[in-house]
């Protein structure tokens, strides 16, 4: 195979972009996930590929050789199952096993560490995995145990032999492109059509739901990024997302290292003192984050930390206007808001910092405040009926639904959920939204049953069925529901007609049980009614469940009860 060109994003400053043109061909070589990595690593042997704030550093020489060598020790551990589980924050060893599972031929599946052991279990069975790699320190913090053989990272230095130093240094720098197949099971064939990984919903009702993702659809949206967000060479991204998230997985480790850009990861999010020193020391230029995080790192962080930063990228919850306005006033950079879901590999849209040119053509900014932006190039966005399924006129609000290259594979194991949500090559969102004149995005609503609290999608159903099994009462006397909250993005809101106890009591076991704490609403907001809502057709009625909930909430109890 021939050395890959170069993404055509790597030249589009000189002239606007055209938000209505197609995504052009995926760049020559791409054929899968590992074959665009090894092209980029041959092609920037030099450059800085992957760091962390531990002070790891490696190039995209040593970042290939050291995911052969560690490729071939794990090798000798895993067994002849189809699936890898990976339990491990993002760190740069945790890239490097990821880039290891797949140079192998093996399909990595990362794992939720911030959910139950339960979740956690059943994602293991659902993919039939026998071996995770994992770490002591990610065992010890998240008290999670997953049940199947762990090899950890801390002892792989130990496995590594010479011997395997030495094929590793040989294949990575001297082996042709053409013959790398002949060592590496991952390069064989064109892999576009396979499955490339499985991220795992939040398990809303039940067990976890496995989003099946194919090569082509995270390739492809790597390639939409670059084509749309214009990334220069010397590009620095800010890997601060869980892998086991879709943003982490596709962007922070393939589309970052196939499109030859450094990346410096960070375990934790949250941790504004480490975030801004590393934005800083590396000269971060992309972020991707959430409002939320943005709020802490403005409190915590000197400006002069992201003075590189050109593109800053949020998602996942609502950016606030006065939150744009203070980021800009603080950083003097304009945030740009973005939209996506792990079932589309997971961008959507996203403003981009620079003017646009329409079909008419007009040029326009291409950040448009409040909207969620322009879809990616080759993505279609049409609005339909929620009770009918029927395509809406262009412009009118309703239920998002989404086609495009990005468009996941289905879910793993269930058809009949599959079939719910992907028709005839479209995606229903479960938001709604509609598409301006121009063909930004704006999200007007959600009607699944999750509410995004602190960038983490937390499942209403989960907590009913909770508060259903301590109280005894049924769906007819109690639901959940999801308001605005300026801290978190999302606060819970729990509704009941009676729940047989006082809620102090049911607050209390609810700490007691097995619900992650970002689960359990605070004890204010729970809201007497006299009815749930209901529709026509005997459902719950979600619009006017978080109505009445926002009737009931006044803007001083909602930052009274913030904690």
């Amino acid at each position: 195979m021939s050395t890959a060109a170069e993404p055509c994003g790597e030249a589009r400053k000189s002239r606007p972009y055209q938000p209505w043109q197609e995504l052009s061909p995926l760049p020559e070589g791409w054929v899968s996930l590992p074959w665009a990595f090894v092209h980029a690593a041959r092609r920037n042997a030099r450059r800085i590929a992957i760091c962390d704030s531990t002070g790891a550093s490696y190039t995209f020489a040593q970042t290939f050789l050291r995911s052969l060598a560690m490729g071939r020790a794990l090798s000798r551990s895993w067994s002849e199952a189809s699936h890898v589980g990976l339990f491990v924050p993002p760190v740069a060893p945790s890239a490097l096993a990821n880039l290891a599972v797949s140079l192998w031929g093996k399909i990595p599946v990362n794992l939720n560490y911030s959910a139950s052991q339960a979740v956690v279990d059943s994602s293991i069975e659902q993919c039939g995995i026998t071996h995770v790699i994992t770490s002591g320190r990610a065992l010890d913090k998240f008290k999670i145990t997953p049940r199947a053989e762990l090899i950890l990272l801390e002892d792989l230095p130990a496995r590594v032999t010479l011997a395997d130093k030495l094929w590793a240094a040989a294949v990575s720098r001297v082996v042709p492109l053409a013959t790398l197949p002949m060592f590496l099971p991952g390069l064989r064939g064109n892999r576009l059509e396979d499955e490339a990984t499985i991220i795992f919903t939040s398990g809303s009702t039940g067990d976890p739901k496995g989003v099946r993702l194919s090569h082509r659809n995270i390739l492809s949206n790597a390639h939409q990024i670059a084509q749309q967000v214009q990334l220069k060479p010397d590009d620095v991204v800010l890997g601060i997302l869980p892998f086991f998230h879709a943003f982490g997985f596709t962007v922070t480790i393939w589309t970052a290292l196939a499109l030859g850009k450094k990346v410096v990861y960070h375990f934790n999010p949250l941790d504004a003192r480490n975030v801004g020193k590393l934005c800083e020391e590396h000269g971060v230029t992309l972020l991707i984050g959430t409002p939320s995080f943005m709020r802490i790192y403005l409190k915590t962080c000197e400006a002069k930390q992201f003075a590189k930063l050109t593109h800053l990228i949020l998602g996942a919850e609502k950016l606030k206007p006065e939150l744009a306005r203070e980021i800009e006033r603080t950083l003097g950079i304009r945030p740009l808001e973005g939209y996506g879901c792990t079932e589309l590999s997971p961008v959507v849209a996203v403003n981009v910092p620079d003017p646009v040119r329409l079909r008419d053509g007009r040029i326009v900014d291409g950040n448009r405040l409040g909207t969620v932006g322009l879809p990616m190039p080759g993505t279609r966005i049409k609005t339909v009926d929620p009770e009918t399924g029927e395509d809406l006129v262009p412009g009118t609000e309703g239920m998002i639904q989404v086609s495009g290259p990005q468009v996941m594979m289905g879910y793993l194991n269930r058809p009949e959920a599959t079939a719910r949500v992907l028709s005839e090559g479209w995606y229903t969102t479960g938001d709604l939204g509609a598409v301006d004149e121009d063909g930004f995005l704006r999200i007007t609503d959600r009607l699944s049953r999750f509410s995004k609290v602190a960038g983490e999608m937390v499942p209403h159903i989960m907590i009913e069925s909770a508060l259903m099994e301590l109280t005894g009462v049924d769906e007819h006397h109690v639901a959940v529901t999801g308001i605005p909250d300026d801290k978190h993005g999302e606060r819970l809101c729990v509704l009941y007609t009676d729940l047989g106890m006082s809620p102090t009591d049911v607050h209390h076991r609810m700490m007691d049980g097995r619900l992650p704490r970002l689960w359990i609403p605070s004890l204010r907001d729970f809201i007497r009614v006299d009815e749930i809502p209901i529709t026509a057709t005997g459902k719950i009625d979600l619009r006017g469940l978080r109505e009445l909930a926002t009737s009931r909430h006044s803007p001083a109890q909602a930052a009274g009860s913030a904690d």
